[in-house]
C-alpha cells in the first residue's frame, strides 16, 4: 500500500496524454491518457479505423496496432498517405506494382509503430506480442489499438448474455493491460442496429453490448456526407471520467476527411 505522497513517485507515465491531432476533442476535455482504456464506437464504414490510424500516426509515439479488421495492403496504403500527404490511390497503385521505394525512407522513421494483422488474436497472442515489443524496443508502446474488440478470440460465446459478459470481461482485461504497461489502450467497437447507418448522433446507450462501465473515455462517431462525396466525422464524448461528457451524443467535435491523404482535418465548427 502507498501513501498519497508515495503515489506520486510510483505513478510513472500514468495520466500523461499522448499527442493527437484532434484539437476539438481537447477543447471538450477529451485526452488519451497513458495507463487508461478507451472505446470508440461507430457503425460499419463510418471511419473509426481511420480515426484510430490518425491517432496512432500523428505523434510518432511507440504504438502497437492490432488490425484484425483490415489487412496489410489497406493499412499500409492509408498510413503512407497520412504520413506523406500523398494520394492514397496512387500509393495503393505503386504498392501493387512493387514500386514503393520512394516511400521507404519516410516510413522507416516510424520504426516503433508496429501492426499485427491476425484476424482472430487470442489474449495469449496479445500478451506474447506485447512481450516481444518490450524485448525489441526496451519499452512498452505508449498506444495500443485493438481494431476491433469483437475480433479478439475469448472462446465460445453461446448467447447474447454471454456475449455481453465476455465483452465486459475483455474490457476489464484491456484496462488492466493499459495500467500495467503504461499505454493508452483504445478499442474500436460496433453500435446497436438502429445506429448502424451512422448518420445521426449516437448516445452512450447505442454502444453494442452496453459495455460502458469500464472505459475511462467512450467516443461515438457518426458521419455526414454531402452531395460532392465529402465526408465529415462527428466525434461525441459520451463518457469521460476526467472532463466534459454528453451521454446523448449531441455534443461533438467535427473533422473533415481528406479523401486524398486520409487525414482527418478539423472542420470549421464543433457543436
Amino acid at each position: 500500500m502507498y501513501s498519497l505522497t508515495q503515489s506520486v513517485d510510483i505513478r510513472g507515465a500514468a495520466g500523461e496524454p499522448i499527442p493527437h491531432p484532434f484539437k476539438g476533442l481537447s477543447q471538450l476535455e477529451v485526452e488519451f491518457r497513458r495507463g487508461e482504456f478507451s472505446l470508440a464506437a461507430a457503425g460499419p464504414g463510418t471511419g473509426k479505423s481511420l480515426f484510430a490510424l490518425n491517432l496512432a500516426l500523428d505523434g510518432n509515439v511507440p504504438a502497437l496496432y492490432f488490425s484484425a479488421d483490415s489487412g496489410a495492403a489497406t493499412q499500409l496504403s492509408r498510413a503512407t498517405a497520412i504520413i506523406t500527404g500523398s494520394d492514397v490511390r496512387e500509393v495503393k497503385r505503386r504498392l501493387l506494382e512493387d514500386d514503393f521505394e520512394e516511400y521507404a525512407e519516410v516510413l522507416g522513421k516510424r520504426w516503433w509503430v508496429r501492426f499485427v494483422y491476425e484476424a482472430r488474436p487470442t489474449l495469449a497472442d496479445l500478451e506474447v506480442t506485447l512481450a516481444a515489443y518490450f524485448e525489441v524496443f526496451g519499452c512498452y508502446p505508449h498506444l495500443i489499438v485493438i481494431d476491433n474488440i469483437t475480433n479478439v478470440d475469448v472462446g465460445d460465446v453461446g448467447d447474447a448474455e454471454s456475449f455481453t459478459f465476455s465483452l465486459e470481461g475483455l474490457c476489464e482485461y484491456l484496462s488492466e493491460m493499459a495500467r500495467e504497461t503504461g499505454a493508452h489502450c483504445l478499442a474500436l467497437h460496433h453500435v446497436t442496429g438502429e445506429h448502424s447507418d451512422g448518420t445521426r448522433p449516437i448516445p452512450l446507450s447505442g454502444v453494442k453490448g452496453k459495455i460502458g462501465r469500464v472505459p475511462s473515455v467512450i467516443l461515438t462517431i457518426h458521419k455526414e456526407i454531402d452531395g460532392m462525396d465529402g465526408r465529415l466525422l462527428h466525434i461525441s464524448p459520451v463518457k469521460n471520467r476526467e472532463g466534459f461528457e454528453d451521454s446523448s451524443g449531441q455534443t461533438y467535435s467535427s473533422y473533415e476527411l481528406d479523401r486524398v491523404s486520409m487525414r482527418l482535418v478539423p472542420a470549421d465548427a464543433s457543436f
